[in-house]
Parts: C-alpha cells; structure tokens; sequence
C-alpha cells in the first residue's frame, strides 16, 4: 500500500551509495569491510557454539532475488502479496535481498571465502514479497492500491503458519494498522521471534519534536516485537536512527556490505533495516541453539547481551553481543537448583531433635469414655422412642386457615322480601265470652288502663316499609291481603 512503500526503502536506497562490482569485489574488500561488525557483534565466536542449523528466518519485505550467489540453496520463495499490482511486470527485489545476505548469507568461491557471510550463514530464508520500491515498474499502481488487502499483515501470518521461527521487518511507516498488529499479535502467539527497524528519521528536524524525539515507526512499537536502533562504528546512536522509546536494543548499521539483486553487484548500506537483519540473524543463533525458548525469553537473552544495559531512548539497552547472548539463553535455559532447606537439627531449635515422649493414660480414662458413650447412644434412643409415643397420642391436627380476604369490592346484600301487616279498621273486637276474666279479678282491675309511657321513650309507629324484625318474617299472608312485592335494598 502506499503509506507502506518509502518508509520501507529508505534505509536501503536512500543510503546505499557504494556499489562493489562482482568482478572487482575481492575476498578481502568484502570481509574486511564485515569485520568491524563481527567484532563488534563477537560472531565468530558465537559461531563456535551455532551457525544457525535447522532455524527458519521470514523475510517479509520486497522480495529475495534467488540468484544472488551468497544466497544459493538458502531460499525457499513464498507467496507475492502483490501479485496482482505486479501483474505484467518484474520486480528488482533490491532491498530483500540485501537483508537476506546480511541475515544468512553464505558467501561464495572456493571455501566460501568471496561475497558477503550473514550471522546466521547456515539458517533458511522464507521469502515473502510485501512491499514495491521506487524501481519496480509496478510502483505507482503499488501506490495506489488502498483498496487492496494489507500484503504485510498477510505475510507476517503466512510466515507464522510455514515455519518461521524468527519474522524480519526492516520495514516501517507512522501510522499504526489493526490487522498488522494483530497479524504480529498471531505470529508472536504461535511462538515466533518478530524484529523490526525502529526508523530512519533521526535527522529529518520536520518531524522530530522540540526535544529531538522523531514519530514512532510501525511495526517496530507493537507490543511483542524487538525494535532495533542503528549505531555508528564508536557505539554511538546513528544520526539517522529514530530517538524515541521504542528501540529495545541496538546493532551496526553503518557501511555494511550487502549482496546485491542479479548476482553482479554488492552495496554498501547504512540504515535501521541492516540493523534489524543482524539481530534477526542473533535471534536465528538462539533459536537454533534452543529452538523452544520463547519469544518474550529470545528478546531477554538479547537485551542481557547489550552493552551498557542501561537503557536510553537512543539506543534502548545497547548494543547487542551474538556470542553473550547465547550464553544468556543458556542461562534462561538451566535447570534451576532445587532448593535445599536446613538440616533437620536446625530447622526448630539448635539442639539435635529428641524422642518424642509418649504420654500413658490411666487404666481407668477407657472403660470411662466407652460408659460415656453408651449412656449417651441410649439417651438418643431414649428420646427417640418418648417422641415416637407423644406423636401417636397427639397426631398433629390439620390446621384450618381462614380463607384469602375477598380482593373484589364487597358483595350486595341478598334481596329481602317481606308482607305488610294488614292494619285493622275500627275498635278491637270484643273478646268472646269464654275468655272474659276470672271472678277473682276485680272487674275495675281488668278494665284499668295501663300506664302510660313518655312521649320520649315511645317507638315511633310502624311503616308499611318497615322491615319485620331480624330473624322474623313477619306473619303468614292472608289471602284476602294485599299482594305481596320485593325490593332492592
């Protein structure tokens, strides 16, 4: 994509300015311009213990050209991101495939002793093409390929599912991508190394900040990956190198040769991407001396390797060293000491432990617990049986709730008939003669008008409405009465 293509070439074309023709190149040009950075790095020495047999290193970049003779038999070439772009078109594969030599070159010639030697000289390439540069014809439709997928984020995870142990991304851009990150995140997760450049705009005053610090370059600052700064031949930052807090450690990055595309031409480069490729190479050592280790433990033996090992912005904790590195991964490695506790004559006084002594019991402290224990078996069955006997006397009643309040409005009193009492016209009949008083009673007794009641106290006349008094119904009806009838109340 285009937010992709010039930060991702600048460490290696902008930089690259000494070209050694094949032909002129002789053993010791190359080597000796490679020796300040084996001694720096000790990677002869670490070879004595590892060249990097059986370890894979991706190289997620422009392409590897497979002709380069340094690189003969070390490259398998993977799938091209950019298929599609390149489409009609041949790519140079400048800069992946000066990272590759620098990572596992082999040389050339008799003895190997012509072209450039990488640190890890007997590990494997994966080649994956990710990016365009300047010089492929392809690159202004590269440039405009934003709908297209991220090509970085997918070969970082072809990598991670076709045996990279180690993933090398002397790339990088100043905006972050989700997919990228979670493509590290995956690779990371299924236990591969991932390095990456920490940038090359040290030195471009437009985008660094009032102290110095230039943008954090991606995706050297996603959490998991060794970011890599650039030093001069004195350990000194390199001017170009980014100034920031993403750099974990630091390698040589200045006049380093590098195998050239078409096999003709070797290029001196400066740049955090030569950086990346010989830590990519140190890790590559690790892994091939313990292919297990973590990725969190491969960056640990690195940063026990820099040089101070106090960390700085700059150059994050130093310079790393191949040959201290790998003693570091053996040390995260050994089987720790069990540990040993004190004696068993020290561990509770500092007397020698005596017999414990053995307290006798009476004769007696058996028989007693043993009648305990019966009395208190029979006072259960005691209990048991007097319970049993008072529930069969008294079986539980069923217990009668009253029923739920009525939740409606109250219910209407029932209708409630009655007959009116017929009222009597005229004075009362006179009683029959069979009924007249006994003589005993004086006739003025019986005739007396009773006395008389207040006016106050008197009930006051009956209605033909009047209900008969509870729990009577008044009279039966009299058939020659007037009819009966009902009411609401």
């Amino acid at each position: 994509m285009l937010r992709r293509a010039a930060a991702a070439v600048v460490a290696f074309a902008a930089s690259s300015a000494l070209f050694f023709p094949a032909q002129a190149a002789s053993a010791d040009e190359l080597r000796d311009a490679q020796q300040p950075m084996f001694k720096t790095l000790s990677v002869e020495k670490a070879w004595q213990v590892t060249r990097g047999a059986g370890v894979t290193v991706a190289v997620v970049d422009s392409g590897v050209d497979t002709r380069q003779p340094d690189l003969k038999g070390v490259v398998t070439t993977g799938p091209n991101m950019l298929a599609e772009i390149d489409e009609g078109t041949k790519p140079h594969h400048d800069h992946g495939t000066g990272m590759s030599t620098l990572i596992a070159g082999r040389g050339r010639g008799p003895g190997k002793r012509d072209g450039v030697m990488g640190i890890a000289p007997q590990a494997k390439i994966l080649a994956i093409r990710a990016i365009a540069e300047p010089e492929d014809a392809s690159y202004q439709r590269y440039k405009r390929a934003e709908e297209s997928k991220d090509p970085v984020a997918e070969g970082i995870k072809y990598a991670a599912d076709h045996g990279a142990d180690v993933i090398n991304l002397s790339i990088g851009e100043y905006q972050g991508d989700p997919a990228e990150r979670e493509a590290i995140g995956y690779a990371i997760g299924k236990g591969v190394v991932v390095v990456a450049a920490a940038g090359n705009d040290g030195d471009k005053k437009r985008r660094l900040d009032k102290d110095g610090f230039a943008p954090y370059s991606y995706p050297a600052s996603y959490p998991g990956v060794i970011a890599v700064a650039a030093t001069t031949p004195e350990h000194e930052r390199a001017p170009f190198s980014n100034l920031n807090y993403s750099a974990v450690v630091a390698a040589p990055g200045t006049g380093l040769p590098a195998g050239g595309p078409n096999g003709i031409d070797y290029i001196s480069t400066d740049g955090t991407s030569d950086s990346t490729a010989l830590v990519s190479g140190i890790a590559a050592l690790i892994r091939a001396r313990h292919p297990r280790l973590p990725p969190a433990l491969v960056a640990q033996a690195l940063i026990t390797s820099a040089k101070p090992g106090v960390y700085r912005p700059d150059l994050g904790f130093g310079e790393v060293n191949a040959a201290k590195a790998l003693a570091a991964s053996d040390a995260l490695t050994a089987p720790r000491d069990a540990v040993v506790g004190k004696p068993g004559g020290d561990r509770f006084a500092d007397d020698e432990p005596q017999p414990v002594a053995i307290i006798d019991r009476p004769a007696w402290v058996r028989p007693v617990i043993i009648i305990v224990a019966v009395l208190g078996v029979a006072g259960i069955i005691a209990a048991a049986a007097i319970a049993l006997a008072l529930h069969r006397r008294n079986p539980a009643r069923p217990v009668l709730l009253a029923p739920p309040p009525p939740t409606g409005p109250p219910p209407m009193a029932p209708f409630r008939s009655y007959v009116p009492h017929p009222t009597p016209l005229g004075p009362p009949p006179s009683p029959p003669v069979s009924q007249a008083m006994p003589p005993s009673v004086p006739p003025s007794a019986s005739q007396s008008t009773p006395p008389s009641v207040p006016q106050s106290v008197q009930p006051p006349p009956a209605s033909a409405h009047d209900d008969p008094p509870s729990g009577t119904d008044g009279p039966p009806p009299s058939a020659d009465g007037p009819p009966r009838f009902e009411r609401p109340m």
